[in-house]
């Protein structure tokens, strides 16, 4: 483990209780100096591959865990069975991006001049490359996936006649699967590349994927719920996020913060997360990244998934009509145990691997203390932070009765104007695109193979483990 990650480590021991993520100031040496992300993978891949080689040939039939038949009936939770390079969820620290603490990358992450949060073209990078970029490096992204961002008429034409009652993330979902008419990966292996050349191909659909995706989800917006307005022109000049908020018709600076924020913190959850292992999975038969992306939005779109923001955010409003917005401790102490006690849960809080406050909830909360702090649901949010965890603890049941990134997120979008909850997912699918689409890279780059794990029946299983019949 680095130093760097067990600085980290200890310095977040005591995330539980604190309210505030705590600042970190390292300097660290940029790797490459290179604007080129593609010239960057280009001399990172080979090395990493050697790497690959000399591990897997000296410890290839190592065991790394066990199979229970407990884990096999739920979900395959905390089964060791997946690569991931870009990203890893520790139960304590939460997610760290190549090594790095949400903390961290607040603090080492390029921003834009005058902002406050880090551009995600930067974590993007990161992901990538395993570097901290430079401002350089940053902009010539953010100028390659504006230049990139402009859609096929086709697919314009599609989601202009798309009804109204078709839900935002079916819209998305189907946008992105009609991308698939400019896949170069996939003109690529039709042409019989060399698979040493997929990773390039991938690449290059990955960068126009992400550059499409904020206009493919403005026009969805528009369309919905701007009376179809035009989005307007893309401004090269202009960072990935503040082109999304403009297309969406958004002007306040402050939205543009966020949107950065949320476009960086909801990216990556490492590999075995529905969205991200759904691409992963679908992209192993080779398809090509768009089609992958679909899928993974198809998951995403699922209530135990990406839904979940919005179940908060209906939760609170319909807690804040029943009690109202100032309410007792007291009264709101018994409102969660009735709440328990009906066989209901308390959305946002709870995580199948983190054990620890999310930091991605704290890291709102900061935002949120800082800009809005009288906001009336962000204080019933930070009262409910006060006392949703005892009671959990009391009550006994919850492994992680600790808040997670969807307690939050809601309360910011609706603080500056963006109340149409069906749509935030679609917002969550544009930044999960940064996770996936590195990870896609990566697979083609080591050649990962179609995945295919062994399934038993239960009468198997039972026989398997010399279970009495």
């Amino acid at each position: 483990m680095s130093l760097l990650r067990i600085a980290s480590r200890s310095l977040l021991q005591t995330v539980k209780f604190q309210t505030t993520l705590p600042t970190i100031s390292i300097s660290l040496r940029h790797k490459s100096e290179s604007t080129d992300l593609k010239e960057v993978l280009a001399d990172i891949i080979p090395k990493h591959i050697e790497d690959v080689k000399g591990f897997r040939k000296e410890y290839g039939t190592k065991v790394v865990g066990e199979v229970t038949v407990d884990m096999m009936y739920g979900g395959m939770r905390g089964i060791k069975g997946l690569v991931c390079e870009t990203s890893h969820l520790d139960p304590e620290l939460g997610i760290e991006f190549r090594g790095y603490t949400i903390p961290q990358c607040q603090e080492l992450l390029p921003k834009a001049p005058g902002g406050e949060e880090p551009l995600p073209e930067g974590l993007f990078w990161l992901l990538c490359t395993g570097e901290i970029p430079t401002e350089a490096q940053v902009k010539a992204v953010s100028k390659d996936w504006a230049n990139r961002a402009h859609l096929p008429s086709h697919v314009v034409t599609m989601l202009n006649n798309f009804p109204s009652s078709l839900h935002p993330m079916s819209q998305f979902s189907a946008a992105i699967t009609a991308l698939n008419s400019e896949s170069k990966f996939a003109k690529a292996y039709g042409d019989k590349a060399h698979k040493s050349m997929y990773w390039q191909y991938a690449y290059e659909d990955a960068m126009d994927l992400i550059a499409k995706l904020p206009t493919i989800a403005a026009t969805i917006y528009r369309n919905l719920y701007r009376e179809g307005t035009s989005i307007g022109a893309i401004d090269t000049d202009k960072d990935w996020s503040h082109n999304f908020t403009s297309m969406l018709g958004y002007e306040d600076p402050m939205f543009t913060e966020v949107m950065r924020l949320y476009l960086t913190i909801h990216s990556d959850h490492e590999g075995g997360n529905v969205s991200a292992h759904t691409c992963h999975l679908v992209g192993s038969a080779l398809s090509d990244p768009y089609l992958s992306f679909a899928a993974g939005m198809n998951g995403l779109a699922g209530p135990l998934h990406g839904l979940a923001n919005q179940e908060v955010l209906l939760w609170l409003e319909d807690l804040q009509k029943e009690i109202g917005d100032d309410v007792s401790d007291e009264f709101l102490r018994d409102f969660i145990w009735n709440t328990l006690k009906s066989g209901q849960v308390v959305p946002g809080y709870g995580h199948a691997v983190l054990r620890q406050t999310d930091p991605r909830y704290l890291v709102q909360r900061e935002f949120c203390l800082k800009h809005l702090p009288e906001d009336k649901l962000f204080r019933l949010v930070s009262q409910l932070f006060k006392m949703v965890p005892d009671i959990l603890i009391e009550q006994g049941k919850a492994k992680n009765p600790w808040p997670n990134v969807d307690a939050h997120s809601g309360v910011l979008l609706t603080h500056y104007g963006m109340h149409e909850m069906n749509y935030y997912t679609v917002l969550f699918g544009v930044s999960r695109a940064l996770g996936c689409m590195s990870s896609y890279i990566w697979s083609r780059a080591m050649g990962l193979p179609i995945e295919r794990p062994k399934s038993l029946t239960t009468i198997g299983l039972q026989e398997l483990v010399g279970a009495k019949k």
